[in-house]
C-alpha cells in the first residue's frame, strides 16, 4: 500500500476549533479530521492528537518559522540549520511519518505478491520459514 505525506497547516481559528474539540473529547466539529485520518493511516482521535502534539510544539517554540519547517520535511531545507525549537517540530513530524509508514507496512503481502520466502519469530519466539 502506497502512503502520500501530507503537511497540514491549521490557521488560528481552525486550531482553535481543534483543541476545543480535544478539549469536549469529540471529533465531529473538527473541519476536515477524517480526511486527513486516513491520508496518515490514522484514526481521527489519534489525528487529532497528532495535531495537538504539534500545536503544543508550535505554541512552546516562538521563533518557529513555519516555512522552514515545511521546506524541510519535504526535502527542500536543511535541518542542521534550524533552531532547536524548530528541530524538535521536526523530529515530532517525522515521527509521525513513520508510524504512519509503518502501520501501512504488510510485508507478507508484498513478500507473497513477489513469490518471495521469509523467516520471522512465531509467538514463542521460534524462527519459522513462511512460503509464497
Amino acid at each position: 500500500m502506497a502512503t502520500e505525506n501530507v503537511i497540514v497547516t491549521l490557521d488560528e481559528a481552525q486550531f482553535e476549533r481543534v483543541r476545543g474539540a480535544v478539549r469536549a473529547g469529540g471529533t465531529r466539529n473538527v473541519p476536515g479530521v477524517k480526511q486527513h485520518a486516513v491520508a496518515m493511516s490514522r484514526s481521527a482521535s489519534q489525528q487529532i492528537t497528532h495535531w495537538a502534539r504539534i500545536g503544543r510544539e508550535l505554541e512552546s517554540a516562538v521563533s518557529v518559522s513555519h516555512r522552514e519547517i515545511a521546506d524541510v520535511l519535504t526535502g527542500r531545507g536543511s535541518y542542521d540549520a534550524l533552531s532547536a525549537e524548530q528541530q524538535a517540530v521536526i523530529r515530532a513530524g517525522w515521527i509521525e511519518l513513520l508510524d504512519a509508514r509503518i502501520r501501512a507496512l504488510d510485508l507478507a503481502e508484498e513478500f507473497a505478491g513477489q513469490g518471495r520466502s521469509y523467516v520471522e519469530l512465531d509467538e514463542s519466539g521460534q524462527v519459522v520459514r513462511r512460503t509464497p
